[in-house]
């Protein structure tokens, strides 16, 4: 019952309003199930819902189906409107067609106005009126008797064409050989169609050049926007990771600010060496490993570590300037989240800086690792105070 509602209101949305139009002499039927096989006649309206509908009896009047798939493999006085992932009509049709779908297929003729949206159409059933269709591709094989729209992108024509056809296509335009189009043909695609000598236009063609690759200009200003953002993405996610560190871990962060302020520049520069040492001699213990079939696993794990410390070097470089920075300024000794994005926000400026500020940068990355190694050193292997007295 609860399907059933929902059927009804999506109808109530998408059929027009004619077609409520039901009366003794023009019943109105409603049927939904998940595998629908429709052999009994619609002597008025009719409309069905399931997963899969085939219609193998005449309709006397609309018919509308939403489903999975659709097949009318029989004729329909009235108008259709199928909406569904696969729709084809088999069958003629008196009034006009709309359809909506992932493949659309239509077979036999269709007296009034063709309106289709789709990943593909195929049109075999030549409309008697106007055609619309909006679709990745579309094929038109018997002409139409009205005016043409097309929006899509590569597109194929072929038969007998009344009025005059529209297309605005992103890729080819084809034309069978021997179609004929009464009206013009007006058509915007990347390239010129595919006309051969036997097709007749008798209203001629007005082809419109419609490149869709940017120029240099368009492309310098993308490539700009686009390291913009990657630029904006990755120093705010930085921002964050660094701010996440320092509220979450502060006494880490504490460690490596209190350990820059008071080591000397000798110690300094051995810490340095020490990040230096591990960043140059990890990779090369990592392809000794890979060449030891027992040592894979163990190299897999230390290139994890490897890559964790190298992104734990980088946010704690930042944590770093910003722990520097409010112990300088605002003689404060114990780090905030707040100092961490502070300080994440003047390292991403640095790396902006040409040449020298990327060497600051490392300098920096360099030292953070060797203080966070020697401080998971000291954690993993603590050593206990000489408590022996001497004599």
């Amino acid at each position: 019952m609860k399907r059933t509602l929902i059927v009804l209101s999506l109808f109530l949305f998408l059929i027009p309003a004619i077609a409520f139009a039901a009366t003794p002499r023009n019943p109105t039927s409603f049927s939904a199930a998940q595998s629908l096989l429709a052999t009994s006649s619609a002597l008025g309206n009719a409309f069905v819902a399931g997963t899969s509908v085939v219609v193998t009896a005449p309709v006397f009047g609309d018919f509308s189906a939403i489903g999975g798939s659709i097949v009318t493999a029989a004729p329909v006085s009235g108008d259709d409107l199928l909406l569904g992932g696969s729709v084809r009509s088999r069958a003629t049709v008196g009034g006009d067609v709309r359809a909506a779908g992932g493949g659309i297929s239509i077979d036999e003729p269709v007296a009034g106005d063709l309106v289709a949206f789709g990943y593909s159409v195929v049109d075999a059933g030549r409309a008697g009126g106007s055609v619309f269709i909006a679709a990745l591709n579309t094929t038109i094989t018997d002409g139409a008797g009205g005016p043409v729209t097309i929006y899509g992108n590569n597109i194929s024509l072929a038969g007998d064409f009344a009025g005059s056809v529209h297309i605005v296509a992103g890729g080819r335009v084809t034309l069978a050989a021997s179609t004929t189009i009464s009206g013009s043909l007006f058509y915007e695609a990347p390239e010129p169609a595919n006309i051969p000598t036997s097709v007749v236009i008798s209203g001629g063609v007005k082809y419109t050049n419609a490149s869709y690759l940017p120029n240099v200009g368009t492309s310098r200003i993308l490539a700009l926007v686009s390291v913009g953002f990657f630029l904006f993405a990755r120093i705010l996610g930085a921002l964050i990771l660094a701010g996440l560190l320092a509220g979450l871990f502060p006494r880490l962060a504490e460690e490596v600010v209190n350990r820059a302020h008071s080591s000397s520049i000798r110690s300094i520069l051995l810490t340095t060496l020490l990040g230096f040492g591990i960043f140059v001699a990890t990779p090369i213990l990592l392809v000794t490993l890979l060449l030891t079939f027992v040592g894979i696993g163990l190299a897999f794990l230390l290139l994890l570590g490897y890559a964790l410390l190298f992104l734990f070097a980088l946010l704690y470089a930042g944590i770093l300037l910003g722990g520097a920075l409010t112990r300088r300024y605002m003689k404060r000794d114990h780090v905030l989240w707040h100092d961490g994005v502070l300080g994440m926000l003047l390292f991403s400026a640095i790396t902006l800086v040409p040449i020298i500020g990327l060497w600051v940068a490392l300098l920096l990355a360099l030292y953070t690792a060797g203080t966070l190694l020697q401080l998971f050193y000291a954690f993993a292997f603590p050593h206990e105070r000489d408590t022996r007295v001497v004599v």
